[in-house]
């Protein structure tokens, strides 16, 4: 991998007529979305939208220009995912260029729940959090964001022009990229490979440096954390490819990526599993037991936002060994208390 800052903004060519462009993400601990731009001879498709923010369609129109292009010449948007950064701009480019959109099929759920007219950002993390009997982050999240009814209504959501599905085959002038659903970090998550060319558009289902939240989710299945592993098996299954993420720079192996990834969370599920045989009883308790991120932080030493997904993602793991049979749970008064069999 390069050691350059992946996030700097411009135009960088990661194969013959695809290019790689960050767009920002203000705010945000991961700074940077990776758009990929598909250059055909009149047209162009991108690999997600990114976040609907003036400076990043600006940047997005600079960079188009670069390779000769304009917005409007942007013929569709491929989402990987329903999450804001990757699929809002993707809708204010359609009113802006008239391109078409595609997302996932099984995001239907998710998006249903942003286009409600009563949805609340984040509160349903927030009810999640206290069934991990994390009630003191959940007031830290109130006193830092406000409380769920005074947060400021999200982008406007719409429904795409296509839904993807496993049969769905995209035909470009000069390459094919086959649609291979990848439910775990959303429902909906797909991934875009190139089989031809030995790529694979990623999303943020395969990310070279973080394992992504299965967490921030609206409508979730079953057991995300389940579905995420089996996805990861899947894609391994797949011929190797080249891996280009939507976070982070590309890398050289989908497959080498994909073990790590399975070796961290099996490392991590006995981890937890043995917090909860050492005494730790909730999702929170067993979040403090561990250390986070690769700097080894306390749970405390992170910032609200990702304490609680740290506390999420432990809930997920717990869900995963109850389902396994290696856990007992029970609600006690609204929290979820663990034992081991």
């Amino acid at each position: 991998m390069s050691s350059a800052d992946w996030t700097e903004p411009g135009v960088h060519e990661v194969a013959p007529g695809v290019h790689r462009i960050p767009l920002p993400m203000p705010g945000d601990g991961l700074r940077a979305v990776n758009v990929y731009a598909i250059r055909d001879t009149s047209t162009v498709t991108l690999i997600d939208g990114g976040w609907a923010l003036e400076e990043s369609r600006n940047q997005l129109a600079e960079a188009l220009e670069t390779l000769g292009a304009e917005l409007g010449d942007i013929a569709r948007v491929l989402v990987t995912h329903v999450h804001r950064d990757h699929y809002t701009q993707a809708v204010t480019l359609r009113e802006e260029t008239g391109c078409r959109v595609a997302l996932g099929a099984a995001e239907r759920a998710n998006l249903r729940c942003l286009m409600a007219s009563d949805h609340v950002p984040m509160r349903r993390q927030r009810e999640q959090l206290l069934e991990c009997g994390a009630k003191n982050v959940v007031d830290a999240l109130e006193a830092e964001f406000g409380t769920p009814d005074a947060l400021p209504p999200e982008e406007t959501w719409q429904e795409p022009d296509e839904w993807l599905d496993a049969s769905s085959l995209i035909e470009l002038e000069q390459r094919s990229l086959r649609v291979v659903p990848t439910p775990g970090h959303t429902r909906g998550h797909v991934v875009f490979l190139d089989e031809t060319e030995g790529l694979m558009f990623t999303g943020d289902h395969v990310l070279p440096h973080i394992t992504p939240s299965v967490a921030l989710e609206q409508a979730p299945g079953p057991v995300p954390l389940r579905d995420f592993l089996d996805s990861l098996r899947l894609t391994r299954s797949l011929p190797d490819a080249r891996m280009l993420p939507a976070h982070g720079p590309a890398g050289s192996s989908v497959h080498s990526r994909v073990d790590e990834l399975l070796r961290h969370h099996e490392r991590r599920l006995t981890t937890m599993a043995n917090a909860v045989t050492g005494g730790a009883e909730t999702a929170y308790q067993t979040a403090r037991a561990l250390t986070w991120t690769r700097h080894g932080y306390a749970l405390d030493e992170l910032d609200t936002f990702n304490r609680t997904l740290a506390i999420l993602e432990t809930a997920a793991h717990l869900q995963l060994l109850t389902e396994w049979g290696r856990l007992d749970v029970e609600l006690v008064e609204g929290v979820a208390h663990y034992t081991a069999n």
